[in-house]
């Protein structure tokens, strides 16, 4: 209404009187009252009951009189926040209650006083007001429902993202959709999900076992299915009704009308364009799908299909890695007589980088074997081909009979010079797995560790060098020897840091766990390999894995031998001719030779000294110890060249010559058999 009449205004006190107030509350469908407390007397003006639809004749200027038009209840609810503001001192009070009309129906209503008082705060009056809020509440009702269920689709997207985020392959994304926890978040009872592959979809998740129709986990795009029938027209696909199932899909029906589902939806996944798959969600119950499922549906499939093109594209970079890898490993182990022999290498996992991890075995000539692991630095295509480079070009020097520090040494100028920042850590071990002697190299690598026969495993300490590349920029090519010898059934194992360092732990913890995993067992080295790798991956295990385990094989002695001891040594390879002395010496300290031993250490040196230096080739020198008929020591020289050696008088100033005859003096018998290309040379001491 626009005017106000002068009849229908309460006596107002101060400015609630003003006509453009009056205007206003009257404008805005607001009356307004005055309550006078102590006589109980109510004046309400035309407005005001109006919002209570009664008449001024039926208002009788009371309380009591809006009675007929407030239940009980509201009425109460009111009187108690009246009462509790009239008490505490307040100034003022309001609420919502419900006022029944003419009709019946329920309007609900909002009053907002203000209560004066006298100068000792006793309430003398209220001054307020009343209003319809019935659209204002009706509107308050819709917009929560409206928040909330925005609320609750924002939550479904936002959740369903950060689990989608964590997931790195396709499994995994399958495993975010198709758990309890995943139907539970998306609000379906069911899901399956298919790839396309080469015109055809793969189906690769089935939330529900059984949910697969025979015939449909590999099935051509033109087929007449729902998930193709979307792959198609790149469009959603919302089937409301068992009903339609039956009559849109019947080849589909007999699979659909067990899993005990209403409807469904089929969402395209489309990335860059094109679909990549399909995604189907089954609801119990549901039979409506309201434009804001609709459009949280289609905004769900955009996350998942960009979560599978970056899982499956993740896959292909992994399998792509990890086969170059392999690739750049041997490809197989060779078979040596006296040895068992285990390797293994797992890959970190990250997608596309390619450790630097790699292992080796390489045959020797005379029954030795070189053992090698290291690690290049980095997690690239540049360190994996920097560690097939090295694999490569330590085989070679190995194989040319280098001693194991010339090999280490010779391996750090190439990686110096191949024009790369990148260094390596390495360990090398030359195994004689006759004798069980070995020849130990560490170029900054982890020490090896040794498992005995009786389960007890130890780290070597084992003097190194620089890594390979930065002991060559250094000028610091001279890398220590260590030389152990491996007794029948014990193994030694190498491995890469991957094995012994994760971010929870140090490097020492993570070598008390190694070792207490390999003397824990299986004894079988194979076996062994499998658990270290299964339980460290457990653990936490984050860089690649590699480990290489070498056993010497327990060999009876022959029917007339206490014992025997071998020794390969290369030309110029001062190390293998001080290994050759220390063996000598030690094995015929060892089988009694007494005073005899000095004898037989000066014929042996001959012996290796005239191999090395008129052969220009490497030479193998062999202890034994023969019981039968009688106990004696017998050393033989072997080499590549068949030139026999003569025996010459070298006259009183000559210097050549005079080892032979040394040799004859010194020795009970003494004699050169032809083998093969080449020939032995030996000599043999009677112990009495």
């Amino acid at each position: 209404m626009s005017d106000v009449s002068p009849a229908a205004v309460p006596e107002l006190p101060g400015g609630w009187a003003d006509p453009e107030l009056r205007r206003a509350l009257a404008l805005n469908r607001m009356g307004s009252f005055v309550w006078e407390l102590a006589s109980g007397q109510m004046r309400m003006d035309a407005e005001g009951l109006d919002v209570f639809d009664l008449t001024p004749e039926e208002f009788d200027g009371r309380p009591e009189g809006l009675a007929p038009r407030v239940p009980a209840s509201e009425g109460a609810r009111m009187d108690a926040v009246v009462s509790r503001a009239l008490k505490d001192g307040s100034t003022s009070y309001g609420g919502y209650f419900r006022v029944r009309l003419r009709d019946g129906t329920l309007r609900w209503t909002h009053t907002q006083g203000a209560i004066q008082r006298d100068d000792d705060g006793r309430p003398q009056r209220i001054v307020g007001i009343v209003r319809d809020a019935t659209l204002e509440l009706t509107y308050s009702a819709a917009q929560l429902r409206l928040d909330q269920e925005r609320a609750r689709q924002t939550s479904v997207v936002e959740s369903t993202t950060a689990a989608l985020a964590s997931a790195r392959t396709v499994g995994e994304v399958i495993d975010v959709l198709d758990g309890p926890e995943g139907l539970q978040r998306l609000g379906a009872s069911n899901v399956i999900m298919g790839r396309v592959e080469s015109g055809h979809i793969k189906l690769v998740a089935e939330g529900q076992a059984g949910s697969y129709a025979d015939g449909t986990e590999f099935s051509r795009v033109t087929d007449p299915f729902p998930m193709s029938e979307v792959v198609r027209t790149l469009r959603p696909l919302f089937v409301l009704s068992r009903a339609e199932f039956r009559r849109r899909y019947p080849r589909l029906w007999p699979y659909i009308e067990p899993l005990d589902i209403d409807s469904g939806a089929y969402l395209p996944l489309i990335a860059q364009g094109q679909a990549i798959g399909a995604l189907g969600l089954f609801y119990r119950g549901k039979s409506v799908f309201t434009p804001e499922d609709r459009n949280l549906l289609i905004a769900l499939s955009g996350t998942i299909a960009q979560s599978l093109q970056r899982a499956m594209l993740f896959d292909q970079e992994h399998d792509l890695a990890e086969d170059l890898q392999r690739a750049m490993l041997p490809r197989r182990i060779p078979s040596l007589p006296g040895a068992e022999i285990a390797v293994r290498y797992r890959s970190a996992g990250n997608g596309r980088d390619i450790g630097g991890d790699w292992y080796d075995v390489i045959p020797l000539p005379n029954g030795r074997v070189a053992a090698v692991i290291g690690d290049v630095q980095g997690h690239d295509t540049h360190a994996a081909s920097v560690m097939g480079q090295l694999r490569i070009v330590l085989r070679a020097y190995a194989a040319e009979g280098h001693s194991p520090g010339t090999v280490i040494a010779r391996a750090s100028v190439f990686l110096h010079e191949l024009d790369t920042e990148r260094f390596a850590t390495c360990c090398y071990v030359e195994a004689d797995l006759e004798s069980g002697a070995l020849r130990i190299v560490r170029a900054g690598h982890v020490d090896p560790l040794v498992r005995g026969a009786d389960g007890v495993a130890r780290w070597l300490s084992v003097p190194g060098g620089l890594p390979l590349g930065l002991s060559a920029d250094f000028d610091r090519l001279e890398y220590p020897v260590t030389r152990i010898d491996l007794a029948a059934g014990d193994a030694m194992l190498l491995c890469t840091d991957g094995m012994l360092e994760r971010s929870e732990v140090g490097l020492d913890e993570g070598m008390r766990v190694f070792a207490e995993l390999v003397a824990a067992g299986p004894d079988d080295l194979a076996g062994l390999a499998d658990r270290l790798l299964d339980e460290l991956a457990a653990c936490g295990a984050e860089d690649d894995m590699a480990v290489l385990a070498l056993r010497r094989s327990g060999r009876p002695p022959a029917a007339d031998t206490g014992g025997r001891l071998t020794q390969h040594i290369g030309p110029a390879d001062p190390e293998g001719l001080s290994a050759g002395r220390h063996m000598i010496r030690a094995a015929v300290r060892a089988w009694g030779a007494g005073e005899r031993s000095d004898e037989v250490e000066l014929v042996a040196d001959e012996l290796v000294t005239n191999g090395l230096l008129h052969t220009d080739g490497p030479v193998v020198v062999t202890a034994r110890m023969l019981t039968a008929p009688r106990s004696r020591i017998r050393i033989e020289v072997a080499d590549e060249s068949s030139t026999m050696p003569r025996r010459r008088d070298p006259g009183e100033a000559g210097v050549s010559g005079r080892g032979l005859l040394l040799v004859d003096r010194l020795t009970d018998a003494w004699g050169v058999e032809a083998r093969g290309s080449g020939k032995v040379v030996w000599s043999e001491f009677d112990l009495g």
